[in-house]
């Protein structure tokens, strides 16, 4: 039986700042559990339905359904849940495709990011502090554990763009095509918000301005969607290099 205290910590986990404090994050379902258990992310505890998860026995506890509505963070409760721990972020290595994140701010949107990162081969997402955090429920959930092999950074994005030495590549409305533009194997590929694009502070630090042209004979549409964007991109340059 859960205690109120194990209750407490579990949901309060869907608060950045709980999250930063104890560093610990959840995953929930089989499927995701099931990628997180066998990457380099260390357990701290699983809650589950079943006994499917009984091989590490002092971290397990089998819950009922109502308990398992408790704490989980989705509408929709799944068989398992697992609290990991927050690890250290690696030092970001340039020497291949960088991807980086100005104020992405919609959870769906980083999850989906993150995805991409996975099926492109982008080991290394640097994200801004402004940036949705990558451990929130709903971003964990919509990696679908790729999470588990991409390295988030959040930083200085300012500083880091300035100390950087390899070309930096910003996604803009009025860019050059994106089709006839050659692109190196290394670089940074910036992403702007949603709303506002890449920020000034940014945007002056940006040498190749790419653009995804517009095909349609209305051009009514005023812009794709920021993973929808980021997708045509790294497809791209990955096709050229």
């Amino acid at each position: 039986m859960l205690t109120k205290n194990e209750i407490k910590l579990i949901t309060s986990l869907g608060q950045k700042k709980q999250r930063l404090k104890h560093r610990l994050f959840i995953v929930e379902g089989k499927k995701t559990v099931d990628e997180f258990l066998k990457s380099q992310f260390k357990l701290h505890h699983i809650y589950g339905l079943s006994d499917d998860y009984d091989g590490a026995p002092e971290k397990f506890s089998r819950i009922t359904e109502a308990e398992l509505k408790k704490i989980s963070a989705l509408t929709t409760p799944q068989q398992v849940v697992a609290v990991f721990e927050i690890p250290n972020a690696e030092k970001v290595a340039t020497d291949k495709l960088v991807l980086a994140l100005d104020a992405v701010r919609d959870p769906g949107n980083l999850g989906t990011i993150i995805r991409l990162c996975d099926w492109f081969g982008i080991e290394h997402l640097v994200c801004s502090e402004t940036t949705v955090d990558c451990y929130n429920p709903k971003v964990v959930q919509a990696t679908m554990g790729s999470l588990t092999r991409v390295n988030v950074s959040y930083l200085n994005l300012e500083a880091f763009l300035k100390t950087s030495k390899v070309q930096k590549f910003g996604a803009f409305m009025d860019g050059n095509n994106i089709y006839e533009t050659a692109l190196p194997k290394q670089g940074v590929l910036i992403m702007g918000n949603e709303a506002n694009g890449i920020s000034s502070e940014i945007e002056v630090l940006i040498e190749n301005r790419l653009g995804i042209p517009h095909f349609s004979k209305h051009q009514e549409t005023e812009s794709l969607n920021v993973a929808t964007a980021t997708a045509i991109l790294l497809s791209e340059f990955k096709r050229r290099t």
